[in-house]
């Protein structure tokens, strides 16, 4: 079940949602106040469970097409049987609302359309070219946008880093569907590289790599970063190597290295938040 609801990631995003409310959204906020803000935990827990019935969901629709892209990790997720897995779907689910409505009706509403969301995406959208891609990068950020809502900060600097881990996020979702092309071909997915080719998700990729520029040069040289622009300049650096490799790729295990290099950088971008101010841990006690 860890492997279905894919824990890891989970553990890295309530991590990230922790450390983007301490250095980004309540940066003036005694630190006591945002560790052991209930709602802010309400709201992380609500995020992980919505999350975790997420992947259980989109693991239920794509059974057959994992057997093809992910034979080890799928035999390992059928020992967990689809009725378990369902179980556990409307358990989080409901678990979530009821997490939720410990901080507001809004925060209710707000994860019960997230919920369908996700579900909307697994069951219609997920195969649609462009639709799917745009959709699944929006629900990857998402939680960071109910902790967006719930501080009210407006500073322009938030939705620079929010539009570069958009970008990352659909470079990641384009590059998985090239990963993934055999088992979208064989399961009637219409995803980009299925319907226009691998020539044209590569200059899609391309692009989206030139327009994570302008987020970086805006972080790097009108926002205050600190440390991090340590982690902007390696972004660069690994996304020259990226498109690189890209026209060089024709393989599923090329476009498995393109694909850790992009969740590396993603990785690094959570870890990264900690170098934005090293001090501020210290004068926030």
């Amino acid at each position: 079940m860890f492997s279905v609801v894919r824990g890891y990631n989970i553990l890295v995003i309530v991590f990230a949602q922790y450390l983007t409310a301490i250095y980004i959204l309540a940066y003036n906020r005694p630190l006591k106040e945002v560790v052991f803000d209930l709602n802010l935990f309400m709201l992380v827990l609500a995020s992980a469970a919505t999350i975790a019935a997420g992947y259980i969901i989109n693991n239920f629709y794509d059974s057959e097409k994992d057997l093809i892209n992910r034979p080890i990790k799928s035999r390992l997720d059928r020992l967990v049987s689809q009725n378990t897995k369902l179980s556990f779907y409307f358990v989080l689910n409901f678990m979530a609302v009821i997490m939720a409505s410990y901080v507001s009706f809004n925060a209710v509403v707000f994860f019960s359309v997230y919920i369908f969301g996700i579900w909307f995406y697994s069951h219609k959208l997920k195969k649609l070219p462009f639709i799917g891609n745009l959709t699944s990068a929006i629900l990857t950020i998402t939680p960071f946008f109910a902790i967006f809502l719930y501080y009210k900060n407006f500073d322009g600097v938030i939705f620079v880093h929010a539009i570069f881990l958009f970008l990352m996020i659909a470079m990641r979702e384009l590059t998985k569907d090239l990963e993934n092309i055999k088992g979208d071909i064989a399961q009637n997915y219409t995803t980009i590289p299925v319907i226009y080719g691998e020539r044209v998700s590569k200059i899609m990729l391309t692009v989206l790599a030139v327009l994570t520029i302008i987020p970086s040069y805006l972080l790097l040289f009108k926002y205050e970063v600190g440390y991090m622009f340590v982690f902007f300049y390696l972004s660069i650096a690994l996304l020259m190597v990226f498109m690189v490799l890209l026209w060089k790729s024709d393989t599923k295990i090329h476009y498995l290295i393109l694909h850790n290099i992009l969740k590396f950088i993603i990785l690094a971008g959570v870890f990264s938040i900690l170098l934005i101010d090293p001090s501020v841990i210290l004068n926030r006690i």
